[in-house]
């Protein structure tokens, strides 16, 4: 069993652990979980003060914890990554998960959208549930460790602050689970430092890339000054994906001084993040009235205008709110208010130019990680035997609605179990050297 007392800073402590984890994550606690279920020990380090706590704040706002659409249509939602995900996923599902945390004692329902809470809406009672379960199967928890890497023989490098000192650590363990996500939320502990760590190692890595994210648009000063933060709501959202494959989101988005964010966009983020990055910019499609069809808003807009503006006549017979006229306004000619079908059209499809995406560190989650291929079925790396991969770390990304935490659980359990065989295995051929 670890210990934690201080060691001299010129000479790390040196300790063993059966099972070292490093990220105290939803993957990191289901890996310790499940290993430390089937009788091992574990000790799970981290960098933050306290375990869980991206956890924690996603769930500020109600903690979506996955989503209760049929399976199928749950696995499309990880795009390239679904062939990658389907064994995990498949292995413990939306239903499973739901079922897990109902052992744990905190019951859940389903939203309106489809989308799955805890009934209290809140992270902070589950965490707490799951860490004395952890506890009880004697699981360690370091807080207030940085993992640095390798030593030359071998052990793991961490660095404990304490005391505003920082002692180094050397642990030695028979198997290693990296749970350490992606470079989202950075104050949090996801920094991607790691990235390098690996590279060094000569595993594949592909670059991390923000995912659920806002995007920049050069809004003109005085739109900024009026509606930076402004809701748009009652949307459709349109975006072309660089095979031309055209996806669309109904729902609500942000005008931020900086540009435009949301659910709705985030969850379009991917194929304009991708499509930024091929062709230098995006064009968002926005139709301003998803309730009315073009015809409609025609007639509607044929009528007598009588002493009304431009601007109180579209008020009163299409029902725009401000917002949406300035957006219009903002994003087209002028010369669109002297002709009918050329403003309908527009009011289906006004186009917001996207000059670039805003900074990983901002976004909800990443994409990018550790390469499926550097690893087995059991999420170890192939090039390095006994370490493990899981969470936001491994190249995958979803949109918000569970899924990102149901692909966290899912690959957190499936390292566990890797590394339980792994032990297994290694435990039988001792045995028949003896």
């Amino acid at each position: 069993m670890l210990n934690s007392h201080s060691a001299p800073l010129n000479k790390p402590q040196s300790t063993f652990a059966r099972v070292a984890i490093i990220g105290g994550g939803p993957a990191g606690l289901m890996a310790a979980e499940v290993i430390a279920s089937a009788g091992f020990s574990v000790a799970l380090y981290d960098a933050m003060p306290s375990v869980g706590r991206k956890f924690l704040l996603a769930g500020v706002g109600g903690m979506n914890i996955t989503h209760s659409e049929p399976h199928s249509k749950l696995l499309t939602r990880y795009a390239q990554a679904t062939q990658a995900l389907k064994i995990y996923i498949d292995d413990f599902s939306a239903d499973d998960l739901r079922h897990w945390i109902h052992n744990l004692g905190i019951e859940t329902f389903v939203g309106s959208s489809g989308r799955v809470f805890p009934t209290d809406m809140k992270a902070a009672p589950l965490l707490r549930a799951w860490l004395h379960r952890l506890r009880e199967l004697g699981v360690q928890l370091y807080p207030r460790h940085r993992w640095c890497g390798w030593a030359e023989d071998g052990s793991l490098r961490l660095i404990e602050q304490r005391n505003n000192q920082a002692i180094e650590k050397n642990i030695h363990a028979d198997a290693l689970v990296l749970a350490l996500g992606g470079a989202s939320w950075q104050r949090l502990g996801s920094d991607g430092t790691w990235v390098n760590l690996l590279r060094e190692k000569n595993i594949p890595v592909e670059t991390l890339l923000p995912s659920n994210c806002g995007f920049n648009v050069n809004w003109s000063e005085k739109f900024q000054q009026e509606f930076g933060g402004a809701p748009l709501q009652t949307v459709c959202l349109t975006a072309i994906h660089i095979d031309g494959s055209i996806h669309s989101v109904r729902g609500e988005a942000m005008l931020a001084k900086t540009g435009i964010e949301g659910t709705s966009v985030y969850a379009l983020s991917a194929i304009l993040r991708d499509k930024i990055m091929a062709q230098g910019s995006a064009g968002l499609l926005i139709d301003l009235l998803p309730d009315l069809s073009h015809e409609k808003i025609l007639a509607l807009l044929n009528k007598p205008r009588g002493k009304n503006s431009v601007s109180n006549f579209l008020r009163k017979q299409l029902h725009l709110p401000p917002v949406k006229l300035a957006l219009l306004r903002e994003l087209t000619p002028a010369s669109i208010w002297q002709d009918n079908q050329t403003l309908a059209q527009a009011l289906k499809k006004v186009v917001v130019p996207l000059t670039g995406f805003r900074p990983i560190d901002e976004a909800i989650s990443s994409a990018g990680g550790v390469a499926f291929s550097a690893l087995n079925p059991s999420l170890m790396l192939q090039q390095l035997p006994g370490v493990f991969c899981a969470g936001e770390m491994l190249n995958w990304e979803a949109p918000t609605g569970g899924y990102l935490l149901t692909a966290c659980f899912a690959t957190g359990r499936a390292a566990g179990l890797g590394v339980v065989d792994y032990l297994r295995a290694c435990s039988l051929k001792d045995n028949l050297a003896k």
